[in-house]
């Protein structure tokens, strides 16, 4: 008695092609956002762990590093996962392959 007629009417049907329209369009940021991600954070960590498991592998008894502690030192014994390194006159310390930051070049421990 109170309700005009013009509120109960049915809404109009939507077009089905603009549904799907405006459902891609609202996800193309996220999408946008997931590509710059990839390239930007995913790819680089990826390569550097690469780069990394590589120069774990070419260790080689001799070879002088730097490991994940601090410590530098010279690599007297190779295992599958462990190595050994002295570091000092007498001092070896056994630890993990992949503890190992970096190789340095010939002669820069003293």
């Amino acid at each position: 008695m109170f309700i005009s007629s013009a509120f109960a009417q049915t809404a109009p049907a939507a077009a089905a092609g603009g549904d799907i329209q405006s459902s891609l369009m609202s996800m193309l940021p996220l999408l946008l956002m997931f590509v710059v991600l990839y390239f930007v954070m995913i790819r680089p960590q990826m390569k550097k762990q690469k780069e990394h498991k590589s120069m774990i592998d070419a260790l080689a008894k001799g070879d002088e590093i730097i490991t994940a502690g601090g410590f530098l030192g010279k690599v007297s014994k190779l295992g599958d996962n462990f190595l050994s390194i002295e570091i000092a006159n007498g001092v070896e310390v056994q630890m993990q392959r992949s503890a190992v930051v970096q190789v340095l070049p010939k002669g820069s421990i003293k």
